[in-house]
Order: C-alpha cells, then structure tokens, then sequence
C-alpha cells in the first residue's frame, strides 16, 4: 500500500508515495506510475538516482565543500536536491518553482524537508517565475528538471529561456539542465544547441553508452558564462557515476548536430 497519494489538478495525473523496499528510511515518488524521485529522509545526503547523482555532483564544484550556496530549482519533484544541498551545505538560500501547487503541497506533507532548510516555494510556470522572483536575486547554480522526452513545451526548450535563466547567476554560477530523452536524441541535441546560444561554456555529461544515442536515457546539460573548465571535465569523470562522459568544445558538436 502506498504510503500517501494525491490527484495533481493542473496535469490531470496522479502523485503516489512508497516506501523504498531496498533502502531503509527511503520513499520513493511517483507520477502516473512512473518512478520520479527517491528520497532519504535519515541521509538526504545519499542521492540514489544516476542522473541527479551526476547534478549533486556538479553542485559540488560551484564552491569549497561545505559553503552555503544559492540554488534554484526550476521543476521541484520530491525536493531531492534541494535536500542535498541543504545537508551539505547548511545555511543555503533555496528557491523552487513547481507548476503543480497540489504536488509541492503533498511532498512536503509527507517528506518534511530536514531541519534548518531555507527554502521558498513559488507555484507557477518555469519562465514566467524567472521574471517574479525578488529583483536582484542571484544563483550560484540554477537546476532545470523539467524535460521528460521530446515533447518539450517550447516556450522552455529554447534558447531565450537559457538566457533568461542564466542572467540569475552569480559569478561563477552553472545552468544545470536535465534531459530526458529516446533513442536519437532528438531534444538532447536541440537542447546543446540552444544553451550553446545562449552561453559561451556548455558541456554534456552522462553515462557514455548514452552518447551513441540508440539508447533512453538523461544527459546533464551544463551552462556557464565563461569558457568552460577542463578541470570541471576531469572532477566530474573522476567521481562518476562510472563510467562517465564529459563532452564539451569540438567534442560537443556532434551531440548538437
């Protein structure tokens, strides 16, 4: 039996929470049937999914371990991220935008963020919220996990949305951009091509049978406002999960088309 479920109006879905049979404290959130999230209440610190290991993994680098950053999640899910930042980074300013009111009500119902998180929740559109948030407010990294297969809304899956996006970063900050994708890559590859519009450093990075492209899978998408950094390349293929690839300059153009 699942531990709680909702009806989400705005989608005309259905949100359900299970316990995690294999990992204890752990539940695991779903959408229509489909796994989106998993949770660890006791260790938010533990991301157990590959694709938001590889995201946390990128947080990482923006500053010295354990120094509080500014994060906004575009696409909030079960708050996995938000989670980890927080246990990692105690004293970080979190901002995250959710389209579903009811789900954003739901998973903080049933999965309470841990102590001592500042986070604030906006309901609303991913773009239209760019442009509500407090005047002057920048990010050390923005998190886009909003593309679930090639039907992308377009008013996201372009490039004016990535500039929007990236004119909120701090110095120094990064665009994280999760796509979801079939077999060709259709929107990974209109994707690299639009955040290549928009900033001058982007960079690929996911499990490397992924890049053949004959199979489903994520690819982190990677934005910032400088060249990229060859030692972000070799710190993100160092801690994995492996095997691991990082495609950015030439090595890119490809994967964009």
């Amino acid at each position: 039996m699942p531990v709680a479920s909702r009806f989400l109006r705005t989608s005309g879905v259905h949100a359900v929470i299970d316990r995690d049979p294999w990992h204890d404290d752990a539940f695991v959130l779903s959408i229509n049937n489909a796994e989106q999230s998993q949770v660890n209440l006791a260790h938010p610190e533990d991301v157990f999914y590959e694709y938001l290991r590889r995201i946390a993994n990128a947080v990482d680098l923006v500053k010295p371990a354990g120094e509080p950053v500014t994060a906004l999640h575009l696409g909030a899910g079960a708050l996995t991220l938000a989670r980890y930042i927080q246990a990692t980074r105690p004293g970080s300013v979190q901002h995250a935008v959710e389209l579903e009111r009811e789900l954003l009500d739901f998973v903080l119902e049933h999965l309470p963020l841990p102590r001592g998180t500042r986070l604030a929740g906006h309901v609303g559109d991913a773009r239209a919220a760019l442009g509500e948030l407090p005047a002057g407010l920048t990010f050390d990294v923005v998190i886009v996990d909003i593309f679930s297969g090639p039907d992308a809304p377009a008013h996201l899956a372009c490039a004016d949305f990535y500039r929007e996006a990236a004119a909120l970063l701090a110095p120094g900050g990064v665009l994280l951009v999760n796509v979801g994708d079939e077999p060709g890559f259709t929107l990974v590859g209109s994707q690299t091509r639009a955040l290549r519009e928009a900033m001058p450093g982007v960079a690929a990075f996911g499990t490397s049978n992924l890049f053949t492209r004959r199979y489903p899978g994520n690819v982190i998408l990677m934005g910032m406002a400088q060249d990229w950094p060859a030692e972000w390349s070799a710190a993100l293929l160092a801690r994995g999960p492996h095997p691991a690839t990082v495609l950015s300059g030439v090595e890119l153009d490809e994967l964009a088309g």
